[in-house]
């Protein structure tokens, strides 16, 4: 065997495991240990709900805040100001005097505890309530959510959620023909919470 052969057939061998390793899938487990690998993630959301009786869809946007181990902040701005608080405790919308918990039972709450699960990377706790599909790599992905029971068909007909590094973008369809439609800008990671987040967080 030549010195040029080895060479050669070194560079091929090479070239086999890297094209093998590159040609493996992107799988739950690891979307999960992805998106619950940042302590904390902010940013701005815009949320359009497409009604089928109004022409144009309703729009609001803000800001939010996901604590891996305290929960989630979202601060609606406009078209008006409203805080909303989601934790695996439960729902909470502050009001004037203080946090007020959210019925649990609501449409709203379900797609709230959906968000929080989907943005903190808890598979497995959506994998008890969909069948998910997922496709893509880890820089640029997409997640099919399909609800499995009777309750959660009789809301959504699906979910899709698509993202790279952190989730930015949810769609929801309703059963009745109603969307939602969440955008997530701008998203940067950090190691902790703010003060003024902690305290909303640990009321």
């Amino acid at each position: 065997m030549t010195p040029l052969f080895k060479k050669w057939l070194a560079a091929a061998v090479l070239l086999m495991v890297t094209s093998v390793a590159m040609a493996q899938p992107f799988d739950l487990p690891q979307l999960a240990e992805q998106l619950s690998g940042p302590a904390v993630v902010r940013g701005d959301f815009i949320q359009e709900k497409h009604l089928r009786a109004l022409p144009q869809p309703l729009t609001s946007h803000g800001q939010f805040a996901l604590s891996r181990e305290h929960g989630l902040l979202w601060l609606l701005q406009q078209p008006i100001r409203q805080d909303y608080r989601i934790t695996p405790q439960g729902i909470a919308r502050r009001s004037e005097n203080g946090w007020q918990a959210v019925d649990p039972q609501g449409g709203s709450a379900r797609q709230n505890q959906l968000f929080l699960a989907v943005l903190s990377g808890d598979t497995k706790a959506l994998q008890r309530d969909f069948q998910l599909e997922l496709s893509g790599a880890a820089t640029a992905w997409r997640l099919q959510l399909t609800p499995r029971g009777a309750l959660l068909k009789q809301i959504f007909a699906d979910i899709e959620i698509q993202g790279g590094e952190t989730v930015t973008q949810i769609e929801l369809h309703e059963t009745q023909g109603d969307r939602t439609l969440i955008r997530l800008l701008d998203s940067q990671t950090g190691v902790a919470l703010t003060a003024s987040e902690q305290r909303d967080l640990g009321d």
